[in-house]
């Protein structure tokens, strides 16, 4: 299995990209990356990684891509002048069949732009969806979709994000009739936006009963109570959830440390919950959960969080290799034509 990694654009600097991709191949004995990006660079890069993680070069091939398109840049812009990018070559990559999958730490809004040019999207799909995993109570997950691609979108493609989650759900998760919500400010319906009403609407006449069970509104707090496997809002709305969760995760595990160690009997507190720490430290890490699907797309695209280190980056690249295994484009894509 090869996949193509787009080394330039991350917060994090290139460094990050090439450990984390070292670490996947370590990982697993049958991947291969292709790693874009100016090839001296990453040849310097490689030469900087630890021991064991050396080990990993023969299986991480360089491809030059001279340029990289910033975090500034605009969709537009990475459109007219980004076709010798380190992102678009990845891309491109796909499109030609030289990879199964393909991964970035760069700009959103070039992501999916040139992903919908290179790959296009599914028969009936007009826009691609970012959309990622959020843990749940009772050790469940529930995918939230739109983060980012489309910030303000109509009621009919709030419907196409709840087909394309649930087939997410129904392929990866083996979810045979997912539960799937819209997200608003209240459970009434009179409450939301004209676009969330009139999605509402839509998706209680629904034609394809065996696509998912429509659950009506969600609130919030909804999102990790484990009683939904889908919730779909607009991208600004998306993405500001998912930064508050991970924001609040990361504050939450520090306070419960903090509360052990204040005293000393919490001292000695502290010692005896040092596994049930570090198990919640490792259950809630947001690290974990790095790495966003564009569904909808013809190909498999995963876009890693802009600022992650090493190991999230290598959460990404592990999300793209389960999603290669699940041959989730070709399976949503049969769902899709049964609408």
């Amino acid at each position: 299995m090869r996949l193509a990694i787009d080394v330039m654009g991350g917060d994090q600097g290139s460094h990050a990209v090439v450990e984390g991709s070292a670490r996947a191949v370590i990982e697993h004995p049958g991947l291969e990356l292709t790693l874009f990006g100016p090839r001296q660079h990453i040849i310097a890069e490689l030469s900087r990684l630890p021991q064991p993680l050396a080990a990993a070069a023969s299986r991480l091939a360089v491809s030059d891509a001279p340029l990289s398109i910033s975090q500034a840049s605009s969709a537009a812009w990475a459109l007219r002048h980004g076709q010798a990018s380190s992102m678009a070559c990845m891309l491109r990559s796909l499109r030609l069949g030289e990879s199964v999958a393909g991964v970035s730490a760069g700009n959103t809004a070039a992501l999916v732009a040139l992903a919908r040019r290179e790959l296009g999207t599914l028969k009936g799909i007009s826009r691609p969806a970012i959309s990622t995993a959020i843990p749940a109570r009772y050790g469940r997950r529930c995918y939230l979709l739109d983060l980012g691609a489309n910030v303000d979108s109509p009621a009919h493609r709030l419907v196409d994000f709840a087909v394309m989650g649930a087939a997410m759900a129904q392929c990866v998760d083996n979810v045979s009739l997912p539960r799937v919500a819209l997200l608003n400010v209240g459970a009434e319906a009179t409450k939301g936006s004209a676009n969330v009403r009139e999605a509402d609407r839509l998706l209680r006449e629904y034609p394809d009963a065996s696509a998912f069970a429509y659950q009506g509104y969600a609130e919030g707090g909804d999102l990790f109570e484990g009683k939904l496997d889908v919730v779909v809002c607009d991208g600004f709305v998306g993405n500001a959830v998912l930064k508050a969760s991970e924001g609040l995760t990361r504050m939450l595990v520090e306070r419960v440390q903090m509360a052990f160690e204040s005293r000393l009997s919490g001292r000695l507190a502290s010692l005896l919950a040092k596994p049930v720490l570090r198990y919640l430290k490792q259950e809630l890490n947001p690290v974990r959960y790095n790495g966003a699907s564009l569904l909808g797309l013809k190909g498999i695209v995963v876009k890693s969080h802009g600022g992650t280190q090493a190991e999230g980056f290598y959460y990404a690249i592990q999300r793209a290799v389960h999603e290669v295994e699940h041959n989730l484009p070709a399976r949503m894509a049969g769902r899709w034509e049964r609408r």
